[in-house]
């Protein structure tokens, strides 16, 4: 009887030890279209240019689901301009296409602000 007790406490502490290392050396899971752990495009520095406009998140998100862009102001519009071409994919997964409308369409209205 104690001989099996042995056995099994050592299969046991083996077998959480592999268990173990190989958690350790697994990957986190990724939604595909999301950052990958340590990708190189901060989620973060990219929205956050964006909410230190006030109501630029709210005009862009009102304007990815009515198609129109005539909402967005000018401040909003020079500032999503600004923003890094890398960020797009990861901040619009769902819709590739609407970075580059969004810029096509605010930049009649950065223009318009730029003259004196």
């Amino acid at each position: 009887m104690g001989r099996k007790f042995i056995v099994s406490v050592f299969l046991a502490t083996i077998l959480c030890a592999v268990t173990q290392g190989e958690a350790q050396l697994q990957k986190p899971p990724t939604i595909p279209g999301f950052f990958a752990p340590g990708s190189p495009v901060d989620l973060v520095k990219c929205w956050s240019s964006l909410f230190s406009v006030e109501g630029c998140v709210l005009q862009i998100s009102k304007s990815i689901f009515s198609g129109k862009f005539e909402n967005v102001e000018a401040a909003c519009c020079k500032t999503f301009s600004t923003l890094n071409a890398n960020c797009w994919p990861h901040m619009f997964p769902l819709n590739p296409f609407f970075p580059p409308l969004l810029k096509d369409n605010c930049a009649p209205i950065i223009r318009t602000q730029l003259k004196p």
